[in-house]
């Protein structure tokens, strides 16, 4: 008996792959992104509460009515139309289910979908299993900028979408003003649905701020925008997302994750208003701790003898390995990644897995930072004390 041939074009996620092979060798966790440091007690509290007091049971299939009420607010602001908490919002379990139900409301057998790459790993799977296919367009390390004569030469007459994310994951690139006019650009000529994955959006440095691309002249009445509560909130666990369309793409998004999930978790779902409601300071404070953890990350780098790209949003550096002074550095990305992470108790993720496109990400790890600073103080012992 033989599986789907969907499911036979992907596999594992690499990521968590690296998790498990950090938890069997006790090694320091940077290799899946998430904080070690404290929720807000708020949020805690706020879910505690939502537990005792009888929310435990199904919410609306969309999500929990005031939750609805404060997304719709928020994305009427940030996209300049009239998002509508009946229509136009799904609570999902996690932006990975969000991925997954867009490309599946909006992609038909045989259609394709362009990612960009190196790309998160639920990307290309979102496309296979809509049983459509993942055109992959590379961003060039080591700055890994968008190149818009590659775009427009990936889009054939299969072509039905463009999956953006930024602030980027595995990168850390913030898409400037030449390269949002051309994925701009591309979408317009080429009659696309653009799907944005922007869960960082509240990660940026050096003064940099998030601009959803649904926001554009022209690209509002296209663009199924999809964000999240993890990472902002050191909340992953919780796998609270959110997807906000048009119609009629929101009525196909919500019919989805109708029958794959019915509801996110109800109790989380009225802590997640909490979380919304901080105020600005907690925003400030926490992208001040982030810039403290990027410099230490850089710094410990740097020490090591890694070659690496300052992020300029979200919580990843892409490392260039190939420099260091140890024979493995002339290891494949997988079998270094393995030997970091089994003989100097450091997890990362090979670079390669983050592209189906031969020979790119070759000599690369990814390396996470949404730790505690003695976290990565630990984790830059252990790399000195071999490496360096």
């Amino acid at each position: 008996m033989k599986p789907a041939h969907r499911v036979t074009q992907f596999r594992e996620s690499v990521i968590r792959d690296m998790t498990r092979l950090a938890l069997r060798h006790e090694a320091i966790n940077l290799s899946q992104g998430f904080p070690d440091f404290a929720t807000a007690d708020v949020i805690l509290e706020t879910a505690v509460s939502a537990i005792r007091n009888g929310l435990n049971q199904y919410t609306l299939t969309w999500g929990y009515p005031p939750l609805l009420e404060k997304l719709a607010a928020m994305y009427t602001e940030r996209l300049g139309w009239d998002v509508s908490p009946e229509r136009h919002v799904t609570v999902t379990c996690g932006v990975s289910e969000g991925i997954v139900a867009a490309a599946m409301a909006a992609l038909n057998p045989g259609d394709e979908m362009i990612v960009l790459e190196p790309a998160h790993d639920n990307f290309r799977p979102a496309a296979y299993m809509a049983n459509a296919k993942p055109v992959p367009v590379p961003l060039e390390a080591p700055d890994y900028r968008l190149d818009g004569d590659r775009l427009r030469a990936a889009v054939t007459p299969n072509t039905r979408a463009l999956l953006l994310n930024t602030p980027h994951n595995p990168t850390g690139r913030v898409f400037d003003e030449e390269e949002m006019t051309a994925v701009t650009d591309v979408v317009l000529e080429n009659d696309l649905v653009l799907i944005t994955d922007e869960i960082y959006d509240r990660i940026l440095y050096d003064g940099r701020q998030h601009i959803s691309p649904g926001s554009r002249d022209g690209l509002r009445e296209r663009t199924i925008t999809i964000g999240g509560l993890g990472k902002t909130y050191a909340i992953t666990g919780w796998r609270l997302g959110y997807v906000i369309a048009p119609d009629p793409l929101a009525q196909g998004v919500r019919q989805i994750h109708d029958y794959t999930t019915i509801c996110a978790p109800t109790p989380l779902q009225a802590a997640a208003l909490a979380a919304l409601d901080l105020p600005e300071r907690y925003y400030a404070e926490s992208l001040r701790a982030y810039h403290g953890r990027r410099a230490l990350m850089m710094a410990i780098l740097r020490d090591v003898g890694f070659a690496a790209r300052e992020p300029e949003g979200a919580y990843y550096v892409m490392a260039d390995y190939t420099g260091l002074n140890a024979p493995q550095a002339q290891l494949k990305p997988m079998p270094f990644a393995q030997w970091l992470t089994s003989e100097v108790g450091v997890a990362v993720v090979p670079g390669d897995s983050f592209y189906s496109l031969p020979g790119y990400g070759v000599g690369i790890v990814r390396f996470a930072f949404p730790k505690k600073l003695a976290t990565l103080e630990a984790a830059g012992e252990r790399l000195r004390a071999k490496l360096a």
